[in-house]
């Protein structure tokens, strides 16, 4: 098996965060858009950068891709970790351009900050990661968030962090993890948080 299978959809900053998985001691990264390599990993890491809908629709474009997904990780208990929009493909839809259809792996819409007095949209640079349950990849510190949109009324939410009000830094369910954050540029914090996603046996 390949030890990690890093999904290439055309949406995700891959170099970035395949340096920053070999950087906490991955071996055998694979960045792949090939469903039998998928199907075979031994971990799965989908990475996001841009809109709700064109990360779908990326995803959707390559044949057996989402179904290859689905069987390793829901199917077969493969431990999985979603960044940014990574994540947010998680929840049942989207609000960016419209409404689209998510994975709905974890229950949850992704909508826009909404705008007030004083607030930066997007939300971009440094922020708080706070638990809300003991998880063994989750960890308070700080991390460098990039992000208009924010996973709303997620069903499993394993961290929060504020902008304008308290919204969803990490979604955590059975095998799934995802952060809103990105780890590859989170410096010691977001080292360590691929660490312990490398070392986690759900």
């Amino acid at each position: 098996m390949s030890a990690i299978a890093l999904i290439d959809y055309g949406a995700g900053n891959l170099r970035s965060v395949h340096n920053a998985l070999v950087a906490a001691g991955a071996e055998g990264v694979a960045v792949t858009a090939d469903p039998d390599t998928v199907a075979k990993a031994d971990r799965i890491v989908l990475p996001g950068v841009g809109a709700f809908a064109a990360c779908m629709a990326g995803l959707g474009a390559i044949p057996g891709l989402i179904e290859a997904m689905d069987r390793r990780v829901r199917g077969q208990g493969a431990p999985f970790l979603g960044i940014c929009v990574g994540m947010q493909l998680l929840a049942d839809a989207g609000e960016e351009h419209g409404t689209h259809k998510g994975l709905g792996w974890i229950g949850g819409t992704v909508r826009p900050f909404a705008p007030a007095p004083g607030l930066r949209i997007p939300h971009m640079g440094w922020n708080d990661v706070v638990p809300t349950f003991a998880h063994p990849v989750i960890a308070r510190g700080e991390a460098y968030y990039l992000h208009g949109y924010h996973f709303a009324g997620a069903a499993h939410a394993a961290a929060t962090s504020d902008h304008g009000g308290p919204f969803t830094a990490a979604v955590a369910k059975d095998n799934l993890v995802g952060v809103q954050f990105h780890p590859e540029k989170s410096q010691a914090y977001g080292l360590a948080t691929l660490e312990r996603f490398l070392a986690w046996r759900p």
